[in-house]
């Protein structure tokens, strides 16, 4: 039969082992808890990714639609100067 000692030792081992387990335990628990945190941060960055390039595809887009529309009037309003200087050319001339 063992030494009350030799079993004190065995019980102090055991109980060193379940503490070194515990701890690596818990460490391993807060790493799947950042993990999966860091996954849900990442799938939100992506969903915002995707939205702002949508809204800059939009954006674009629409930039592009005014910059057609100022184009377009920056003509309408040459020819109507044109107009109006012909007109008042006509008036001097007949003056």
């Amino acid at each position: 039969m063992p030494s009350s000692a030799a079993v004190d030792q065995a019980l102090a081992r055991l109980l060193a082992s379940i503490s070194v387990l515990e701890v690596a335990a818990a460490r391993r628990a807060e790493s799947d808890r950042s993990k999966g945190t860091l996954e849900t941060e990442l799938a939100l960055m992506q969903d915002d990714r995707a939205r702002l390039a949508m809204e800059l595809d939009g954006a674009l887009s629409h930039g592009k639609r005014l910059e057609a529309t100022t184009d377009e009037l920056a003509k309408r309003i040459d020819r109507a100067l044109g107009s109006v200087r012909s007109v008042l050319d006509g008036a001097a001339g007949q003056g």
